[in-house]
């Protein structure tokens, strides 16, 4: 039994994310499960929290696989055997969820649910988005993604507040009949931690509403900016191949050409865009240059920069051209583990990349924006838009709109680039800035600073895209202070722990 509503609970909640989609599943989810917590030991709650994590880890991260399978080299089985084996270390934060969970519930017969549920998940996801260079992947609040009214809130909270009301949901409902089985065993059970308990969840459900149609109502006070997303559906098994460079490059020229009629204010191609390194004094780079200067838009492009000429030492990087004039420059800072860099390289000097072929990638380390005449901008590039706190740091001191690139093409036809693009919502909204995503093999879109998609792609197509969005100058409470909430949910998860250590209540 203990195994069946695992299960049944990580598949429920694998299928409130992207790209199923069906978000009202993660607000009851995790009900049962909550329940049986409160029936089993701290040794068979931690079981029960690995195996739910496998499976709503497993489900929601598959698509890794294509990744390492498919351009990475590795065969069937080893790569399933390291999917299995992330799966099996993100797996434990639920696993430690359910034996605090069961322990701090176990040592007292009065505090209920949701006083200690919602803010230890939320401890332990802040936990898993740092720890070990962090994979802040398949958090619950990015299941709620295209349910608006519930992500108004991360302004404040950053995505980890949304979590925290899923699961408080899940928790008051659990509550109820956690509360209904005490009363049965203790029929002078003290009821006032529970009353309590409901009235801040009550006022909590109240805020968000009445938060959420405050900030919904508002108009961003910006400037409306044109822009046109190119995505070149380039395989990228022939992307970095000499043969096939003049193809690319004359790919995003004549797409870029077809979105320059509309006169956009910026035209943006994705991630490593470009077939050759970055440069603007060698005759592909004197090509581009003149290329760009013919559109009468300025032009921000991913490309591999050599950091040293003649090195192999390169730097993801997005460039902006502005009639001819290469003006801004930022480089990827937080690189993805093994894909651009072997962690702890000389233990695993065995391991190689799977970018290997192009070089050694080396991180930036400077938060800067880039600037056209509808406002400032950040960039961050692929992977980094899976992390709040690296986004928000853009943005602490002001900043009009969002562009981030990527090549999506690693993951195929799977669920990545669809949960992918869903984390460009939720950053959108907690800093209120409007989104451009362009993505190699999609999803493409714009996202305005509510969290609406205004238009997006399909995947795997060719096609520029032209939408209209207002920037937005606002800085959030989030972008200004970060995870305030989160430390307070740590903070109250360790004065629970204490307070279940000193002895029963």
């Amino acid at each position: 039994m203990n195994y069946l509503i695992a299960g049944i609970t990580g598949l429920l909640l694998v299928l409130s994310f992207a790209p199923v989609n069906l978000f009202p599943l993660a607000w009851i989810a995790l009900v049962p499960f909550i329940l049986r917590l409160t029936m089993v030991s701290s040794k068979d709650s931690f079981r029960m929290g690995f195996a739910m994590g496998m499976v709503y880890f497993f489900g929601t991260t598959y698509w890794i696989y294509n990744s390492m399978h498919d351009y990475g080299g590795m065969g069937l089985v080893s790569s399933l055997i390291i999917v299995t084996a992330l799966a099996a270390y993100l797996a434990l934060y639920p696993a430690v969820f359910s034996y605090i969970f069961s322990f701090v519930m176990g040592r007292s017969q009065v505090l209920p649910a949701l006083a200690v549920a919602p803010a230890l998940w939320v401890s332990l996801e802040y936990a898993r988005s740092y720890l070990l260079t962090g994979f802040p992947w398949s958090i619950l609040g990015y299941s709620q993604w295209n349910f608006l009214p519930a992500i108004q809130i991360s302004d404040l909270t950053g995505v980890y507040g949304v979590s925290f009301l899923v699961v408080a949901v899940n928790a008051a409902i659990a509550d109820v009949f956690i509360l209904k089985r005490r009363t049965r065993e203790m029929p002078l059970l003290p009821l006032w931690q529970a009353g309590l308990a409901y009235a801040l969840f009550l006022f909590l459900i109240a805020f968000t509403g009445l938060y959420a149609n405050y900030r919904l109502a508002q108009q961003p006070a910006g400037k409306p900016l044109k822009a046109s997303v190119v995505q070149g559906d380039i395989d990228q098994g022939r992307k970095w191949d000499p043969a096939y460079r003049a193809k690319v490059f004359k790919t995003y020229e004549d797409l870029s050409r077809g979105a320059a009629f509309q006169a956009p204010d910026l035209i943006v191609w994705p991630e490593a865009a470009l077939p050759f390194p970055f440069d603007l004094n060698t005759p592909d780079g004197k090509e581009l240059k003149a290329f760009e200067t013919s559109l009468k838009s300025p032009l921000l492009l991913g490309a591999v920069r050599e950091e040293t000429p003649g090195s192999d030492i390169y730097a993801n990087s997005a460039e902006l051209l502005n009639y001819g004039e290469n003006t801004y420059t930022y480089d990827k800072i937080h690189l993805v583990p093994f894909g651009e860099y072997v962690p702890l390289e000389r233990v695993l000097f065995f391991v190689n990349k799977l970018s290997g072929a192009i070089g050694s990638y080396q991180p930036g380390d400077d938060y800067t924006r880039g600037e056209i005449k509808q406002g400032e901008f950040a960039v961050p590039i692929c992977y980094e838009i899976a992390f709040p706190g690296l986004v928000r740091k853009f943005f602490k001191d002001g900043g009009d709109f969002m562009v981030t690139i990527t090549n999506d093409a690693w993951f195929g036809r799977s669920a990545g680039p669809y949960q992918h693009f869903a984390m460009a919502v939720l950053r959108a909204v907690e800093n209120r800035k409007p989104v451009i995503r362009a993505a190699n093999t999609g999803i493409s879109g714009f996202i305005n600073s509510h969290g609406r998609v205004i238009a997006r792609t399909k995947l795997m197509e060719r096609r520029t895209l032209t939408a209209e969005l207002v920037t937005d100058p606002t800085r959030t409470v989030y972008s200004r202070y970060g995870d305030l909430f989160s430390y307070l949910c740590i903070l109250g998860t360790f004065f629970l722990l204490v307070f279940s250590f000193e002895g029963k209540e």
